[in-house]
This record gives structure tokens, sequence and C-alpha cells, in this order.
């Protein structure tokens, strides 16, 4: 009974390790730079970060959301939001010395591979980012745009 067990939990652990990360360079940054804050799966810690995949399939489906997720990591955001029905009030720090792609990346392993959004939904590219990073904002500025975005029909 026991190797039976044994033999379950070790083919059930294969399986997930081999559904392998759609933008695995996003996945990686993502793991050393927000899993901190974000957790692993994108689910959040209550308290203190938001999880990152509540709001994010409905962001990649507008214009306006698409230019959030570019500005929340190109240059951080602080002050008080409601994701999920919980207020959060943080500083997310800006990651704008990463470059273009590794950010369109990030953005892309949150939608696809964590949020899991409809593969018919355009990914990032790297001109998207490329146009936020020439408007250059500060955090609570992007918290400002989030809230229009959060309140668009």
């Amino acid at each position: 009974m026991r190797r039976a067990l044994a033999a379950v939990l070790a083919l059930a652990a294969a399986g997930a390790v081999a559904q392998e990360a759609r933008y695995a360079e996003g996945a990686a940054t993502f793991q050393a730079n927000c899993a901190v804050c974000h957790r692993a799966n994108g689910a959040g810690n209550p308290g203190l970060a938001p999880p990152v995949i509540a709001d994010t399939p409905g962001f990649a489906a507008t214009a306006e959301g698409r230019r959030q997720l570019a500005m929340t990591l190109l240059y951080g955001m602080y002050g008080e939001v409601t994701v999920g029905g919980r207020r959060y009030n943080f500083k997310m720090p800006e990651f704008s010395r990463f470059d273009d792609a590794t950010i369109a990346e990030v953005i892309n392993h949150v939608l696809f591979d964590l949020a899991k959004v409809d593969a018919a939904v355009a990914p990032l590219t790297v001109a998207d980012v490329a146009s936020e990073r020439a408007q250059p904002v500060d955090g609570a500025a992007v918290r400002a745009h989030r809230a229009t975005v959060v309140a668009a029909p």
C-alpha cells in the first residue's frame, strides 16, 4: 500500500514538473523578483501584496489595461488599491532596470502561465513595453491610472 501511494505521489510530482512555463524567462524573473511578495503562483499574500492573477486577465483585454500592466512593472505602484474585495496599501518597487523584452516576458508569464488567460488574447510585446518606457511616470500616477482602468466599463 505504501509503495502504491509513493508511486502515485511520484507520478503527480512528475506531472507538475512536466508542465513547463510558456514564458520560461518571464517565469524565472518572476520567481526571482516578484514571488517573494506575490507568491510563486501569483495568488498574493493577504495583508502584504495583492494577487497578480486577479485583475490581470481583465487588464489584458483592453488597451488601457495592457498599458497598466507595463506601467506597473516599469514604475512600480504605491498607495491603497482594492483587489478581489481586499484592500492593500503597499509600495511595489519599480523594475525599469530590466529590458523591455524581460518585462514583456514577465507580464506574459503572469497572464498566460499563472492567470491562464485565453490564448486568443495577444501577448504583450516589446514594443508595448517600450511605448510605456518612453512616457515615464511615478508610482502614484500608476495607481491613479489603475483606478481609471478598474472603473472603466
